[in-house]
């Protein structure tokens, strides 16, 4: 993994977390107990603290930025799925952030909603426990129970821990 100081702020890996050997973790940033950082990620605590709640995870080539004096925090089991950015947002308890969405400042993903691959959730937006949001701006759609988006958000938690032990446990960088 490549771990960065910055301005006298450095990151913290719980030993239990799985930070990938190309992910970039900088600054003020903490990954708790679990937790996974994907291939490529970048996680940049410059402007304020990010913190990756346990058993968390954040995919590959994913960027998790923040500004000034906020916050970005990665909720307890939740999901940033591949290329996405969350920029100054929370994302709360097993919500999932689908495949190349963006996130931007101020926004709430609420616990166990979805935020379906592609969408745009913008500053300030709310996205009520249970829900799906969609859209480039997204906007509030349906509960999810019931549906293949609630799979998902069941699926994720309990998924990735066990695909991370494979990947400490399995990968070994080769030259050719």
């Amino acid at each position: 993994m490549n771990l960065f100081e910055y301005e006298g702020r450095r990151p913290s890996v719980a030993a239990d977390a799985f930070v990938a050997p190309t992910a970039t973790l900088i600054g003020d940033v903490t990954i708790e107990s679990g937790a996974s950082i994907w291939y490529g990620a970048t996680l940049r605590g410059d402007d304020g603290p990010i913190v990756v709640r346990a058993g968390a995870n954040v995919q590959d080539g994913s960027v998790i930025h923040t500004t000034p004096g906020v916050t970005t925090e990665i909720g307890e089991r939740a999901t940033v799925a591949h290329l996405c950015m969350v920029h100054g947002a929370v994302l709360e308890e097993e919500a999932l952030v689908g495949n190349g969405c963006v996130v931007l400042d101020g926004a709430l993903i609420g616990a166990r909603s979805m935020v379906a691959a592609m969408s745009l959730v913008p500053s300030g937006m709310r996205v009520p426990p249970g829900m799906l949001a969609a859209g480039v701006p997204a906007q509030v759609k349906r509960p999810i129970a019931g549906t293949a988006a609630e799979e998902w958000v069941k699926l994720n938690p309990v998924y990735y821990p066990e695909l991370a032990r494979r990947h400490r446990e399995g990968t070994r960088r080769i030259d050719l």
